[in-house]
């Protein structure tokens, strides 16, 4: 757990010092491409709010099956 707290720390403090060390880019984004972007974001939102369930319960199906495999072969030596 100590572990994992201090790597998220770290990322933390790594994505905090780049976006506060960047320089100005002079670019220009055109309405289009802001209004690109938003939609490629709400469909982002709208597809993982869709399908949330079933992608949780495919991950989950998918990690005990490897918990159920090792306890099955466990209990077939023993």
């Amino acid at each position: 757990m100590k572990y994992t707290l201090k790597m998220f720390n770290f990322f933390k403090v790594i994505i905090i010092l780049y976006f506060f060390s960047t320089v100005n880019a002079y670019a220009y984004l055109d309405p289009y491409t802001g209004s690109i972007i938003l939609s490629f974001l709400a469909g982002v939102f709208a597809f993982l709010s869709m399908f949330y369930y079933k992608i949780k319960k495919f991950f989950l199906r998918f990690f005990s099956k490897h918990k159920d495999k090792d306890n099955h072969k466990n209990n077939e030596i023993k």
